[in-house]
């Protein structure tokens, strides 16, 4: 039973701060039928900023309000996402809509080489490490059991995304508007939305959901160069288990991934990654389009 509970509870743990992360992929996706491939890089330009400016936050305050750490952590992410999500989505992204599946997967993964090279150029090659909001929460006992206070803190900060972004789509105009465009994008435009800007608004949802994971991430390891390579990787595996631009999809992905991999880090250590890969097959053997397929607009 205490095994059971352990792979359990950590299975949550890396769901949780999985969830974040392939949540902003999907969404992306959903809206705009692009599979962002630099979702990765976003994650770690998320990784460095949120170090770099809890860090000056630190330096300036000192130990007057430690807490105020977190606020930092989110401030980085919204940073991010004002600066690189217009810019790349104006100035880069637009004008590829409409084009083959293909070249759009070229060209994120364009963006993606080329944001790992600035990431070096700005911060180095040097790792960085902000471990104090990592230590504020203290350790939390249940049982046999003894973890740190901040990983169930990544557990809630899942649940408020999750149920943020469910809330906005479903209990806002502009989210049923959203709802309207993903469905069918045509007939949207063609009744006065303007699908540009639901574009743009969309894709900074979704640099925003990738650098808040890279953001609660930096506490819990050193922030290096090539940070964001794996993380993608996790991330489609989660998003095609789920189904592509299904949020409750990828919810329940990231759960069956950080479950999975939590057992066979206990049980079979040596098949970490392979497990992932094993039960994205066996969804995918009965479910080729994933466990929530997004309905489609039929043209008669």
């Amino acid at each position: 039973m205490e095994l059971l509970a352990t792979i359990l509870v950590d299975g949550l743990i890396y769901a949780g701060w999985l969830f974040i992360v392939s949540v902003g992929l999907t969404l992306v996706f959903g809206v705009m039928n692009i599979l962002n491939m630099a979702h990765g890089s976003l994650y770690a330009i998320g990784a460095y900023t949120a170090a770099s400016v809890v860090g000056a936050y630190l330096a300036w305050t000192g130990d007057a309000f430690p807490f105020g750490s977190y606020a930092a952590m989110i401030v980085a992410s919204i940073l991010v996402a004002l600066v690189l999500g217009p810019v790349l989505e104006r100035g880069l992204l637009r004008y590829f809509y409409g084009r083959d599946e293909v070249t759009i997967v070229l060209v994120t993964y364009g963006v993606f080489l080329v944001l790992e090279d600035v990431m070096k150029l700005i911060w180095g090659v040097d790792p960085y490490f902000v471990s104090e909001p990592y230590a504020l929460l203290g350790n939390v006992e249940a049982g046999p059991l003894n973890y740190v206070g901040y990983d169930f803190a990544v557990i809630a900060a899942a649940i408020v995304v999750g149920l943020g972004v469910w809330l906005v789509l479903n209990r806002t105009r502009t989210g049923k508007v959203v709802l309207a465009v993903i469905h069918d994008r045509e007939m949207s435009q063609a009744l006065g939305v303007d699908i540009q800007r639901i574009y743009l608004w969309a894709f900074m949802a979704g640099v925003a959901l990738a650098a808040l994971g890279g953001a609660l991430t930096a506490p819990m390891l050193s922030v290096t160069p090539g940070l964001g390579v794996n993380v993608i990787i996790v991330a489609f595996a989660v998003v095609i288990i789920g189904g592509l631009g299904s949020i409750e999809g990828a919810a329940i992905g990231a759960l069956l991934v950080g479950v999975s991999r939590a057992a066979s880090v206990h049980l079979l250590p040596e098949a970490e990654l392979f497990i992932i890969y094993l039960v994205m097959a066996i969804v995918l053997f009965f479910r080729p389009e994933g466990l929530f397929v997004r309905d489609r607009a039929r043209k008669i």
